[in-house]
């Protein structure tokens, strides 16, 4: 979508918002639902608002924004799709409220640790996942992490984006099965060996799929995920209120205790 197309459908999707001021629409990043399914609740017990989440790829969802769809609440997985939302007017302000780092997960019996990762990663007897680069950012980092990956070993970035298969994310995507953990099932169903995602991603597949591994990714090739919350700027009362809910300690206990980090 243009720029000017961009801006023009938000300023329309501003102008045709209807939703009830006790309801507070959120579109948030799929790697967030566990954590906002439960701050939804606790939001709703202690103020009586209700909450509709919407959950997927965070430029996917920076997309439906802007072609005119109704949001109150978005929080990114980053924080450049919720800047490119402030550029046209459709929010004042952007916080950051939590961060993420990157791990593999990895299919049982594989050999694997934080010492050989990057030799793994680069076996050409191996299959490599990721989310969708642009659409996605969990994809978008995976890319970063196999920039880091060259200046450890010059030629990797390259053999890396050409072996990586773009499971999720893309806007061709399947859509991800609501009762499984979408990483777990790449994993265990052999369509990939390891996939290079969000730590706490690959902790939530852990707990559905015990035998698969977790790989925290050294220093030398991990990158800092940070995630980005915007509110509409003629939001209701409620939808700040949410915001607030997130970003002080009650939201944060709740991301913390799903393994992400404070802002």
């Amino acid at each position: 979508m243009s720029a000017t197309r961009f801006g023009m459908a938000l300023a329309v999707g501003t102008l045709a918002s209807t939703a009830n001021a006790d309801e507070v629409v959120v579109f948030s990043a799929g790697s967030l639902r566990a954590p906002l399914t439960d701050i939804a609740a606790a939001f709703e017990s202690q103020t009586g608002n209700k909450t509709r989440l919407t959950f997927g790829a965070s430029g996917l969802l920076r997309d439906r924004i802007g072609s005119g769809e109704h949001a109150d609440v978005f929080a990114s997985a980053n924080m450049e799709h919720p800047r490119g939302l402030a550029a046209f007017g459709w929010t004042s302000s952007v916080d950051r409220f939590a961060r993420n780092t990157m791990c593999v997960l990895a299919r049982p019996g594989l050999d694997i640790t934080p010492a050989n990762v990057l030799a793994t990663l680069l076996d050409r007897a191996i299959s490599v996942g990721t989310s969708t680069p642009k659409a996605d950012p969990s994809g978008d980092y995976a890319w970063d992490v196999f920039r880091k990956a060259d200046v450890v070993r010059p030629g990797a970035f390259a053999t890396l984006t050409a072996k990586a298969w773009q499971l999720t994310g893309g806007p061709q995507s399947p859509p991800p099965p609501p009762d499984r953990n979408v990483y777990a099932m790449h994993v265990t169903s052999g369509a990939v060996d390891v996939f290079v995602t969000y730590c706490t991603n690959a902790a939530l597949a852990r707990r559905e799929q015990p035998a698969l591994k977790a790989v925290k990714l050294p220093p030398a090739l991990n990158v800092a995920a940070d995630y980005g919350m915007s509110v509409r700027h003629d939001a209701s009362p409620a939808a700040r209120a949410y915001a607030a809910f997130m970003l002080g300690p009650p939201g944060q206990r709740i991301l913390a205790a799903y393994g992400f980090d404070p802002p």
